[in-house]
């Protein structure tokens, strides 16, 4: 098994962090010949409540947020394309592709390039990327163990934050990996708002991240990640009105993953330990809109944590189930009118089983079931879901 330092360049046990991973890393290619992948992603999803009044109590959602249409749908479809730019450069680019109500929409999700051969393990990243906060966010979706984010992710980030920017990263010269790193975004993304009202630099953040091996068998990774982000009258959008913040909002993240397989070697069994506590506290003030009724505005100061803790067992060469458990907490100050997202109410919290089959390392079929407690009642929720990967891919993350 390669010791997480090496990591850095191509990852350490790079199956277990899932089969159809698109690039994340560099790739063979060259200006003529780019690696292009696209990632195909379909589900079934059933629900014992009405997905349209899904809703977080104690966090005003962006309005992109919940749950994902009932029955059968085409999930977010990803092309990728990725090349040496030359001996300095490295550029990537990702789409996706989503059909919602009968309409097919186009996003971009990452475009940057990133320097190859900067002195002293120093790289530079510039462009639209998600960042390097935590460990599950900088993964694309495709390539998470569980069909969804955790309920702390949703909340805080709307699952991922990607945003235009610029990151510079240092990995030391130890033999104990350490990587320390900055980011500098305009700030147009959840939990940012309008990046122009803040300068074009609404977003900062930084983060360490800290590992080694243990043994022939083991390899872990701590990190520690802080946001601090502006918020420009961010809207959110719930059942029974809408919701605008402007204020700051700063965030910290303490990530852990613990990967385990006999001899360094995961072909056959392996198993991951993955856990995150997210830390966000809001001030600034809040303008309540009801769908009957007056406006109302005031202070609002917010303290909210979230986390979540999961296992993946490969059990066999394809085969892997897994368990995860999410809980969320909010203690809200809010001077305003009763009746929004952001009143305090029963914590949410889920517990959701998975079992996957991966034919190859191109192909994965996925089941899901959830038993979600966020709304007051239960919903139980069945995902049934497909991933396949076409074309070129690049080392799996850590």
């Amino acid at each position: 098994m390669r010791s997480l330092k090496g990591a850095a360049a191509a990852v350490s046990l790079s199956i277990l962090a899932g089969p159809v991973a698109l690039a994340q890393n560099q790739v063979s290619g060259n200006a003529f010949n780019p690696a292009i992948s696209l990632i195909l992603n379909g589900r079934y999803t059933s629900y014992s409540l009405d997905p349209e009044g899904y809703g977080l109590p104690g966090f005003a959602l962006d309005p992109e947020a919940g749950l994902t249409s009932e029955g059968l749908s085409l999930d977010e479809t990803e092309l990728a394309i990725s090349a040496n730019v030359d001996d300095k450069y490295y550029g990537f680019l990702t789409t996706s592709l989503e059909q919602s109500d009968g309409e097919t929409s186009i996003a971009l999700e990452e475009a940057y390039v990133e320097t190859l051969a900067l002195p002293k393990s120093l790289k530079l990243k510039a462009g639209r990327f998600l960042s390097d906060i935590g460990y599950l966010n900088p993964i694309h979706a495709h390539a998470w163990d569980f069909a969804d984010a955790p309920l702390a992710y949703v909340a805080m980030l709307n699952s991922a934050y990607s945003d235009t920017g610029i990151q510079l990263r240092w990995v030391a010269p130890t033999i104990l990996f350490v990587e320390v790193g900055g980011e500098l975004f305009r700030g147009d993304s959840f939990p940012a708002a309008d990046g122009a009202a803040s300068g074009g630099t609404g977003v900062s953040t930084l983060f360490v991240h800290v590992g080694g091996d243990v043994g022939a068998s083991n390899s872990w990774r701590v990190g520690l990640a802080h946001l601090d982000a502006d918020a420009n009258e961010r809207a959110s959008a719930f059942e029974n009105g809408n919701l605008t913040f402007t204020g700051s909002t700063t965030l910290s993240i303490v990530d852990f993953v613990w990967k385990w397989a006999k001899n360094g070697n995961p072909r056959d069994r392996n198993f991951v330990v993955q856990a995150e506590y997210l830390d966000r506290s809001e001030d600034g003030n809040v303008v309540v809109e009801p769908a009957f009724g007056p406006a109302s505005s005031g202070a609002y100061v917010g303290d909210q944590q979230g986390f979540y803790v999961q296992g993946v067992y490969q059990f066999r060469p394809r085969w892997r189930v897994g368990l995860r458990f999410d809980h969320l907490r909010a203690d809200n100050a809010l001077a305003v009118a009763s009746g929004s997202p952001l009143d305090s109410a029963e914590p949410p919290s889920r517990v959701s089983v998975m079992s996957d089959f991966s034919n190859s390392e191109f192909s994965r079929i996925r089941l899901q079931l959830s038993r979600d407690d966020s709304r007051g009642q239960t919903d139980d929720q069945v995902i049934l879901q497909y991933l396949m990967s076409l074309g070129a891919h690049g080392a799996h993350r850590f």
